[in-house]
């Protein structure tokens, strides 16, 4: 449910990828361009950097996806030597942007070079020692992250992927608080890697022009650092009043299935007790929270079989959705080249992603798609990748991406969002469209995974950036997490945890240095995406009930932003779909308000005393 490794990385790509013009030739450079002004210098720079990056993000992307869908001892060398290509060279080209961003140039200009200079998730120093040990950091915290297993007294040693599959299906305190517990024990050994790795990144930052990676993170968003944390402030103010209403709802449901002495009435709910690894989703506790005339009367996936769904009929009823909207066709290459079913022959990568692979029209997803509500949606979510990466193909490489990192994952979900039971009754799959009595069931379920979602996908940031700042001293890592955790969540630890543990370690973002903050936007985005275009297509009902299947006026004004790319800041792309520049979570509000009504009834009759 994601985009391709190479395409997460394309910032980092456009500025690691040119072998021929990297500051080592900066002498040559000189006598070459003696007569050029340093503008004009500035220039060539950018027009020879995206020339040669455009040729090698293919070679890249050909080895990522090949490792990814023939996994072989020579096909993963294959790929860690385009990878090692890719970091060789980062730090020289950025440090060589960088000494162009204070001239006067034009707009476009400027543009590239700060993208070339600040999307660096982690810089290393210019001193070649340090870079190589914050290499070997980097891989180290992986590794420990990757290999991660918990051994139960039985003998049984599980990884991540099977640990959280527990964390989902058991009812059993005392087996999820082991598991809990057990998972973290992984990222103990993190923590002094970690504390030196910020060590040297922050110096990388510093040699690139700015304060600390913290400043260099929030500086990709088309505003000042400071006040781009002052708008994520403002959105999550927006959004809190509904997720208080749906943690005081569930804490007091997980109360009732539990008891006092397990899920306390009041305070923090405790995190071992809410689906999920990290309690950052809900959903797998909705049978434990649903009201008891929840069901919608049907099943997706009994729809499916039912008329005859299989894998590729999926995947075209997708396309069509797409096509209803004024959108082409996808290429021949597509169907030849995605990967649609596991093969019995060989071992692949099953996550869903969505590929790029010549930076024009060899769009591909990878997926293991199994004949399922959930895989039928996330299909939909995957095109949405696809057809964001063609629409911004004639745009200049470096400005092949979305407006921002939020975009590109907000658009897939945008559209998952019109599978609603009145598109599923237009391409014939529902029979009828179930009541308004059943959208509360329906409403509940996707705010156990969206709202639930929205300040944990905050708070992940809001830590590391305070530890790349210094707010946050390396003794105050744990205390400082659940703190945040607290503050945002209203979640607590099961156990008490202490500095000689390293919780934040256990979610892979974390050793992986992933930025986070993207995953909390394209949560806010997605719903004022999805009420703007229900807004052209001319739908007047509820929001939650809206599909902007077969509108092509909606689906023009979704397409004109796509082909923007990120050749403009993100406030004017978001302006051409919603007419407005800024983000605004009162879409979310307006989305849920049925069910917030409902939630804030339940929890008077209940008694409940909220906040916590």
């Amino acid at each position: 449910m994601s985009l391709s490794k190479p395409q997460l990385s394309h910032l980092s790509l456009v500025i690691a990828l040119s072998l021929g013009i990297s500051a080592c030739n900066s002498s040559q450079n000189d006598e070459n361009h003696s007569d050029l002004s340093k503008a004009e210098e500035a220039k060539q720079f950018l027009k020879q950097s995206e020339q040669t990056l455009s040729e090698l993000s293919v070679e890249i992307n050909r080895a990522e996806w090949i490792y990814s869908n023939f996994i072989t001892d020579d096909t993963a060398a294959l790929s860690a030597s385009a990878a090692e290509k890719l970091t060789a060279t980062s730090v020289r080209l950025a440090t060589q942007a960088a000494q162009y961003s204070d001239l006067n140039l034009d707009d476009v200009s400027l543009r590239k070079l700060n993208i070339l200079r600040s999307s660096l998730v982690l810089p290393a120093p210019l001193d070649p020692e340090k870079n190589a040990e914050l290499a070997g950091i980097s891989s180290q915290l992986n590794g420990l992250y990757g290999k991660g297993k918990y051994c139960f007294d039985d003998g049984r040693c599980l990884t991540q992927p099977e640990l959280s599959a527990i964390m989902a299906e058991s009812s059993d305190p005392k087996l999820l608080l082991e598991v809990w517990k057990g998972w973290r024990e992984i990222a103990k050994p993190m923590r002094p890697l970690f504390e030196r790795e910020v060590e040297l990144a922050n110096e990388g930052a510093k040699d690139l022009g700015y304060e600390n990676l913290s400043v260099l993170w929030r500086s990709q968003y088309d505003m000042k650092p400071d006040e781009f944390s002052n708008e994520l402030d403002r959105l999550w103010g927006q959004v809190k009043p509904l997720y208080d209403s749906l943690h005081c709802y569930v804490r007091g449901e997980l109360n009732e299935a539990y008891g006092d002495e397990v899920v306390p009435a009041n305070g923090p709910i405790p995190a071992h007790l809410l689906g999920n690894m990290w309690a950052q989703s809900w959903g797998n506790v909705y049978d434990k929270v649903s009201p008891q005339d929840a069901d919608p009367g049907y099943d997706v996936t009994q729809l499916l079989a039912e008329h005859d769904y299989d894998e590729i009929k999926m995947v075209k009823q997708a396309e069509s959705f797409f096509s209803s909207l004024g959108f082409d066709e996808l290429p021949d290459s597509f169907w030849e080249r995605s990967l649609f079913v596991q093969p019995k022959d060989r071992d692949v990568v099953c996550h869903a992603s969505a590929w790029d692979l010549d930076n024009l029209d060899d769009i591909r997803i990878k997926m293991c798609i199994q004949k399922t509500a959930e895989d039928f949606t996330v299909i939909h979510h995957e095109l949405g990748h696809n057809y964001y990466q063609r629409a911004y193909k004639n745009q200049p490489f470096i400005f092949k991406n979305s407006a921002n990192d939020g975009f590109h994952e907000a658009i897939g979900d945008t559209i998952a969002l019109s599978i609603t039971p009145s598109y599923l009754k237009q391409i014939g799959l529902l029979d009828e469209v179930p009541d308004a009595s059943k959208d509360i069931g329906l409403l509940l379920k996707q705010a156990l995974d969206k709202v639930a979602f929205m300040p944990f996908g905050l708070m992940i940031d809001q830590w590391r950036w305070k530890v790349f700042s210094g707010e946050i001293s390396p003794a105050q890592y744990n205390q400082a997490w659940w703190g945040l955790r607290e503050k945002y969540q209203g979640v607590k630890a099961p156990i008490e945890r202490s500095e000689d543990d390293f919780d934040p370690g256990a979610k892979y973002h974390v050793p992986g240095n992933v930025p986070y903050t993207r995953y909390f936007l394209a949560h806010i985005l997605q719903f004022q995406f999805h009420k703007s275009l229900c807004e052209t297509a001319g739908d007047t009902g509820p929001v939650h009930r809206c599909s902007i299947y077969g509108n092509k006026e909606a689906g023009s004004k979704l397409n004109t932003m796509l082909e923007m790319g990120l050749s403009r800041p993100w406030p004017e792309a978001l302006k051409v779909v919603t007419g407005n520049p800024e983000m605004d979570a009162s879409a979310v509000l307006d989305y849920f308000a049925p069910l917030q009504v409902w939630l804030n009834e339940q929890n008077t009759q209940a008694n409940r005393q909220c906040g916590w």
